[in-house]
């Protein structure tokens, strides 16, 4: 579970990228994040991930604070990132192994991981090639697999969809509704509102650093749609 509260960040002593900000997100729930450049989305992505320190509030990762347990919170946590800036002068199965060790994966379980995972997103093939060689969807479905391959029991995904194929796009939303199921918490950002409307369970919009609205996704689109919704908040 994910516990936000009252987070305010400021950049430079002037710009609040985040006002105040609370919500949770509970477990086996797939959670939208949503919102325009620039309405704090990443800042709150990278303040939970324990990337950005904040001046006020707390967050908690499974009744742990990201200010007092850093590690013990990250620990609990994946993140798959919209741009994967990877090490590419290692090959993709160096940089999964890399992750399993910092979270001190043991060796049954990333064995069994990073096979069931590379053979999903067809990758097998190409793990020990260089991932300087990959294009971004490869990078991406390389940066899945390591994420992945310790079994985090939270999620971060921000728009984790760019640059993959069709297939791998299904797979990925299948697997997150696995992973809820199984009682796991993901925290989701995209741009494509088409796709979260049908795959989250409950959504949070964000706007200049407030959030504008927050609830249950059928109760927040009513009986428009989520793109609608949102881009009626931003004439607002």
């Amino acid at each position: 579970m994910i516990e936000i509260k009252n987070v305010s960040k400021t950049y430079n002593g002037e710009k609040k990228a985040l006002n105040n900000v609370s919500f949770n997100i509970n477990d086996g729930e797939i959670f939208a994040f949503i919102g325009h450049n620039g309405a704090g989305k990443t800042t709150m992505i990278k303040s939970l991930l324990g990337i950005l320190d904040f001046e006020e509030g707390d967050i908690l990762i499974n009744n742990k604070s990201i200010k007092e347990n850093p590690i013990d919170c990250k620990l609990d946590m994946a993140y798959v990132p919209d741009n994967p800036d990877l090490y590419e002068n290692m090959s993709a199965i160096e940089f999964i192994n890399f992750v399993c060790d910092m979270y001190d994966t043991p060796t049954y379980v990333r064995d069994e991981n990073i096979k069931k995972y590379a053979t999903m997103f067809e990758l097998e093939d190409n793990l020990n090639d260089d991932i300087s060689s990959f294009s971004h969807g490869m990078k991406q479905k390389v940066a899945l697999i390591a994420a992945l391959a310790h079994d985090p029991k939270v999620l971060v995904m921000d728009e984790p969809f760019v640059g993959l194929d069709p297939k791998a796009v299904f797979d990925v939303k299948e697997l997150m509704k696995k992973m809820a199921k199984e009682g796991k918490t993901l925290f989701f950002s995209t741009h494509i509102l088409d796709v979260a409307e049908k795959l989250c369970d409950r959504v949070a919009i964000i706007k200049n650093g407030n959030i504008v609205k927050i609830g249950k996704m059928k109760d927040i689109k009513g009986d428009s749609s989520l793109e609608k919704v949102f881009l009626e908040l931003g004439e607002e």
